[in-house]
């Protein structure tokens, strides 16, 4: 287990040397958190994942750089993906956000001031996921 984790923290380190775009994915579902690693790190992502948002929000204010990307679900305990998102832009207003759920569509932030720039429902293809994180990180 120890040398699996030497050689992930090795490729993280040499991800930030080349410069990667960071993408932050959030959602309390480990398996989709897995999920976004294997589509996006063979896409030359540098992906951090969170499946707690609050420790996601610390270390979100604590980046030296802040993400190019971040993938939020709508339903987490403690804090839920508009109070992520929303927590973010008054850090950064032109912080990239994407919004997953499988439980609320788009009509959730209709009347928000908070809005993510994408909406994706549950469950996606990991292809279309692909196709707009790389949309959005690199615009």
């Amino acid at each position: 287990m120890e040398a699996v984790f030497s050689i992930r923290m090795t490729d993280n380190h040499r991800s930030r040397r080349t410069d990667k775009p960071v993408v932050f994915v959030v959602d309390d579902e480990v398996m989709l958190l897995d999920l976004a690693e294997m589509v996006l790190e063979p896409e030359e992502f540098m992906v951090r994942t969170f499946a707690d948002p609050r420790r996601a929000l610390a270390d979100y204010k604590a980046a030296a750089r802040r993400p190019d990307l971040v993938v939020t679900d709508y339903a987490m305990e403690g804090m839920n993906g508009l109070q992520l998102i929303q927590e973010c832009r008054k850090i950064d207003p032109g912080q990239k956000i994407i919004l997953v759920s499988g439980t609320v569509d788009e009509s959730i932030y209709a009347d928000s001031e908070i809005k993510p720039e994408r909406f994706l429902a549950k469950p996606y293809k990991p292809e279309e996921f692909v196709a707009i994180v790389r949309e959005l990180a690199h615009a």
